[in-house]
């Protein structure tokens, strides 16, 4: 989503992220004209009437689980936000049993919440380190 039109939106896609991501961007582009989403999540810069790039992680109920704002020349990564994503997908389908660690990765090793993780986090990311 962005205050760019569907029309900026459509010539981004077929002369950019076409060339980028094969067939373009597989879901639709949003328009926030005027920034009325932006100001919610306050990325909207009133006096420049332009947002700044923010990227919100929204779970099935609503509730913002992750978000990263960065000014314009520093650029995202889509990699890591599909990775953040499958994260927060299994440690909700795991209601609250397992955590992940930094750098998590589907199929690799999980923490366990609780008292015994209090202070050697450390020797699990260790552990884990050697064996990526």
């Amino acid at each position: 989503m962005s205050i760019d039109s569907m029309f900026v939106h459509k010539m981004w896609d077929d002369h950019e992220l076409s060339k980028m991501v094969e067939g373009g961007v597989p879901f639709p582009m949003l328009s926030d004209a005027g920034g009325r989403v932006g100001k919610v999540y306050g990325v909207y810069d009133e006096d420049a009437g332009v947002e700044t790039r923010g990227r919100f992680i929204i779970d099935p109920d609503g509730i913002v689980q992750g978000f990263e704002v960065l000014t314009p020349p520093v650029g995202r990564s889509v990699n890591e936000t599909l990775r953040q994503v499958q994260a927060f997908q299994f440690v909700r389908a795991s209601k609250g049993t397992e955590a992940t660690p930094s750098g998590w990765k589907p199929g690799k090793k999980t923490l366990k919440p609780g008292p015994g993780l209090v202070g050697n986090v450390w020797k699990e990311w260790k552990t884990q380190m050697a064996f990526d």
